[in-house]
């Protein structure tokens, strides 16, 4: 039997929240840095445990102008100061209301950075590790977070996106290249039917690459978003697969 999480980034203030936990197995929480407040926060952990949803922080670069997807020139241990003060944030609003932050994914250019980036990487797993070392590490497909956080013995869950076009390099195409983001459902839903059943994914320009998916993403803010995960999840569950927590 096969089987895949789904996943998407909630509590950003631009999406339909609701609407989508009623489809995803979990939720990536906006932590205040690039988008979200205490109080959507709280919100969005409220609704997340009424489901039965997987709760995760969704870490950025502090940058909330840019929603977190501008490239910043943080150290190192810059960047496992912001991160894991995220991580307690998100930690202390579930621990209050009785529930439990189960997985971490980067978000946005820190994400995009630590893919490539080994010091990155490193203090990412760092912070992850200093708030609590049973958290789940979200991480891109075949990336330098995933080795870092495998190498530091985290639990790590390796992620594909069903709305974003990747390079040949395996890493995802900027924003701001035509072609980098995926609106049609079908076509979404065709290209994750074959990262998880086949386990390769086809870049932009056709190349055929072996990835492990584990977790598929569709991003929250985009305004097909929820449509486009009710189909994804509707197609993967017609082949036979089936939709489970991250952890």
């Amino acid at each position: 039997m096969i089987s895949v999480n789904l996943n998407a980034d909630l509590g950003e203030e631009c999406g339909d929240d609701l609407a989508m936990l009623d489809v995803v197995s979990a939720a990536n929480i906006a932590c205040g840095a690039h988008a979200g407040s205490p109080a959507v926060m709280e919100a969005t952990v409220r609704a997340a445990m009424a489901r039965g949803i997987g709760i995760g922080a969704h870490p950025s670069y502090p940058d909330r102008e840019g929603f977190g997807r501008r490239p910043m020139d943080l150290s190192p241990a810059e960047i496992e100061a912001v991160v894991l003060a995220q991580l307690r944030d998100l930690m202390e609003i579930a621990g209050r209301l009785g529930g439990r932050v189960g997985h971490v994914k980067p978000h946005g250019a820190l994400s995009n950075r630590a893919a490539v980036d080994a010091a990155a990487a490193a203090a990412i797993v760092r912070a992850v590790r200093g708030a609590d070392p049973a958290l789940v590490l979200l991480a891109p497909a075949g990336s330098a977070l995933v080795a870092a956080g495998q190498a530091a013995g985290l639990v790590v869950a390796e992620e594909v996106f069903a709305d974003r076009a990747y390079d040949d390099d395996g890493n995802l195409v900027p924003r701001s290249q035509p072609g980098a983001m995926i609106h049609d459902p079908e076509i979404a839903a065709a290209r994750v039917l074959g990262m998880v059943r086949e386990g390769m994914l086809t870049t932009l320009s056709g190349r055929r690459i072996a990835c492990r998916a584990q977790s598929v993403c569709v991003h929250g803010d985009d305004a097909g978003a929820v449509a486009l995960a009710r189909r994804l999840r509707a197609v993967l569950e017609a082949a036979g697969i089936t939709i489970i927590p991250l952890i």
